[in-house]
């Protein structure tokens, strides 16, 4: 039997839990329930309710957002032994059955990571309600420039799959522990370059509550998003390794803001001079303007072509027993 672990992160979800516990079957070896300091006492509610041997409660002793319960989750589960970790919501609207789908990629070799996407089937989108549509569509953009993975798509999606020893590589503890950490988990696994892949998957919305407020995440999310892109173009193309691209990045850059700026002041004044910008002075900046950017979109296609194709569990030593036990407090 390969141990494939669930990891549940639980908060205010006592009215779905046990559905979803009831549906994970028997392919799954341990089911790790995280209560991330849940004012329902979730852990005590799974405990008494739940008679799966398979599902063991963690205990946060305060909360860590969802992001910061997935590690606790993830950290138990590599220690124990686990080869494939399953992240799934504790709400009901990520289908238990769908999980060997998720899995068989990363068995099979061919995948690292992988995550749901909700938006193959067209016809199901209008179950999604509009402003989670317009998100994830502008949350997906940003999520390819900063994190590197092109062809995905619904990058906020939880439901997600990760080999052990791939988990075991990232830095858990700096992963983002609340709403972005999906994002940041991508952009963390494109540092490794480790192989991401969508599933398809519809979702089912009832009568659960979302805590993500988008008006309030926005601002964040942004600024979080510039802050990758600009540590990963730096590992990947500089630090890392340098190849074309990193002198199409900088040259590209520097002709581009050259032209700009040459440009520009010289039309503001003459402007204020009431004369005519000369001719050279436009082709000079026109000339750096093209040039950069011609650069820049060069660098965009190899950037696009250069997505992570294999995967790296199998190089990867396995690590168990040394991460931080969730039940130890954390320093």
């Amino acid at each position: 039997m390969r141990k494939i672990a669930v990891v549940i992160p639980c908060y205010r979800v006592t009215n779905h839990i046990l559905g979803v516990l009831s549906k994970i079957d028997d392919r799954v070896w341990r089911v790790y329930a995280v209560d991330d300091c849940c004012p329902d006492n979730s852990g005590e509610f799974i405990e008494r309710h739940c008679v799966d041997p398979r599902v063991h409660v963690l205990r946060n002793a305060k909360n860590e957002g969802v992001g910061g319960a997935v590690m606790t989750g993830y950290k138990a589960a590599i220690n124990d032994g686990a080869e494939v970790l399953v992240k799934i919501d504790g709400d009901g609207q990520m289908d238990p059955d769908l999980l060997q789908y998720f899995v068989a990629p990363i068995l099979n070799g061919q995948a690292d990571y992988t995550k749901g996407n909700r938006f193959y089937d067209l016809t199901f989108i209008n179950q999604m309600p509009k402003i989670r549509i317009f998100g994830n569509a502008g949350l997906s953009f940003l999520t390819k420039i900063s994190t590197g993975y092109w062809s995905i798509f619904d990058p906020t999606n939880g439901y997600t799959a990760i080999h052990a020893n791939v988990a075991a590589s990232l830095p858990l503890d700096k992963i983002s522990k609340r709403y972005f950490f999906e994002t940041d988990m991508l952009f963390r696994l494109n540092t490794i370059r480790a192989v991401v892949v969508d599933v398809p998957m519809h979702a089912h919305y009832g009568d659960e509550e979302s805590n993500l407020n988008i008006k309030r995440v926005l601002p964040e999310f942004f600024a979080k998003h510039v802050r990758n892109f600009g540590k990963r173009v730096f590992y990947n193309y500089f630090l890392r390794d340098m190849t074309v691209a990193s002198f199409e990045l900088v040259i590209g850059v520097i002709l581009f803001s050259f032209g700009m700026v040459f440009g520009l002041y010289h039309w503001i004044s003459n402007l204020f001079l009431k004369q005519a910008t000369p001719f050279g002075t436009i082709m000079v900046s026109t000339l750096c303007v093209l040039m950069g950017l011609q650069l820049l979109l060069a660098f965009i296609s190899f950037d696009v072509a250069n997505v992570p194709r294999k995967s790296i569990h199998d190089m990867l030593s396995p690590r168990r027993g040394d991460l931080t036990p969730p039940s130890e407090p954390q320093g």
